[in-house]
């Protein structure tokens, strides 16, 4: 790990694909974002869901991969921080039948930022993450609320 005072923000995600193996191409645009210095991956791990309800860690080696991806290129991928106990909650939220990619990364791209902030004496009180859905939701109701009259001009 690198020196904590130095970090980006660190973010997680869980997604999810349905089946029991990941598809390559999403992950080939992970390793090109770690390329090009936009994040670090800290822990990457995977779940799998059975049809009967039941979650269980999956090594890497054991997903296979397709002729698109090489998924041994992320073993290793961990440093810690994900514990069992994350990788069975994230499991939890899958739909039977499918397998989760649980990335832990930090956003490398805003380090700077974060650093200059923290030496002001700055700390960050809130976060969030708005999903695709939600901001086309709220466009629609945007578009719907405008007055007949400004939808025209």
């Amino acid at each position: 790990m690198r020196d904590l005072d130095e970090m980006g923000p660190v973010d997680y995600i869980v997604v999810e694909f349905p089946g029991d193996k990941p598809r390559g191409e999403g992950l080939n645009l992970l390793l090109d974002l770690v390329d090009q210095g936009l994040i670090r991956i800290i822990d990457l791990a995977f779940v799998r869901k059975d049809h009967d309800g039941s979650v269980d860690a999956v090594a890497i080696g054991d997903l296979g991969g397709d002729d698109e991806l090489d998924l041994t290129v992320f073993e290793g991928a961990s440093s810690g921080i994900l514990g069992t106990d994350d990788v069975e909650a994230a499991g939890l939220t899958l739909q039977p039948g499918s397998t989760a990619a649980v990335l832990v990364y930090e956003n490398v791209w805003a380090a700077p930022l974060a650093v200059a902030l923290r030496r002001a004496g700055a700390q960050l009180v809130a976060t969030g993450r708005i999903p695709i859905q939600g901001i086309l939701a709220a466009l629609d109701a945007a578009e719907a609320a405008e007055p007949a009259t400004a939808r025209k001009g």
